[in-house]
């Protein structure tokens, strides 16, 4: 039977082999939520890069580029890490570069060895989980975390593909069920589970609290963005 599994930082990926995996990468505040976003609303494609100088070589090239680090943008860049900016119609058609602090890391780790690498959010949950129904593969949730530590909001996402996923895959790994059983106490009413989380602070106190809402609904959009080569576009 295939298996699923919770990797709860990119930091602990070197300990999980992914050569038979389908990593589904996730940044809930904020890095995967925007990509979802900006796929939905027309972006053609993006480039996740893991450093600030790769952003801003793909900015001088032509590219509309994206950089954050530690919650805010970086000065010089065209947008910030907040899904609202990818709903400008300007974007449509367009080509994006983009680094974040943990988000872009994680993709950059898993692309090496991973099968496939996706990107997941609560935003575009349904796609993923229908996605990997139908998959021969492995499955590993990558949570992208905060600077090597796990958070809460991208383990509660991983607990949710795996909760999804149980009759399909086996679930035989302490990190899978600790992620799928916090979920599972957390899902009636997340933003209060959230309530006191690192991250949920950090962007509170940036006065991001429309971010915070926004990125927990589930199925607003039916778009599985999947890295191909170096660029995420639409499956």
């Amino acid at each position: 039977m295939k298996n699923i599994d919770v990797c709860l930082s990119p930091d602990l990926l070197h300990l999980h082999k992914i050569n038979n995996s389908i990593v589904v990468v996730t940044d809930i505040f904020r890095a995967t939520s925007c990509m979802v976003t900006g796929f939905a609303y027309g972006v053609k494609s993006i480039i996740p890069v893991a450093s600030v100088e790769e952003c801003k070589t793909l900015q001088n090239m032509g590219y509309v580029a994206a950089a954050e680090r530690d919650a805010q943008k970086v000065e010089g860049f065209d947008l910030d890490n907040s899904p609202f900016s990818y709903m400008d119609e300007r974007l449509i058609g367009g080509k994006i570069a983009m680094t974040t602090t943990n988000g872009t890391l994680s993709i950059s780790k898993a692309k090496t060895d991973a099968v496939k690498v996706i990107v997941g959010a609560f935003l575009n949950l349904a796609a993923v989980v229908n996605h990997l129904k139908n998959q021969p593969y492995d499955v590993l949730v990558l949570c992208a975390g905060w600077k090597g530590r796990p958070n809460l909001e991208d383990t509660l996402f991983a607990g949710a593909v795996v909760d999804a996923l149980k009759d399909e895959y086996f679930v035989a790994e302490d990190s899978a069920i600790l992620a799928m059983r916090t979920y599972q106490q957390a899902k009636n009413d997340m933003l209060g589970y959230l309530a006191n989380s690192s991250h949920i602070r950090r962007l509170q106190g940036l006065g991001i609290n429309k971010d915070i809402s926004y990125c927990l609904q589930n199925d607003l959009y039916d778009v599985l963005p999947v890295l191909r080569g170096n660029e995420l576009v639409i499956h």
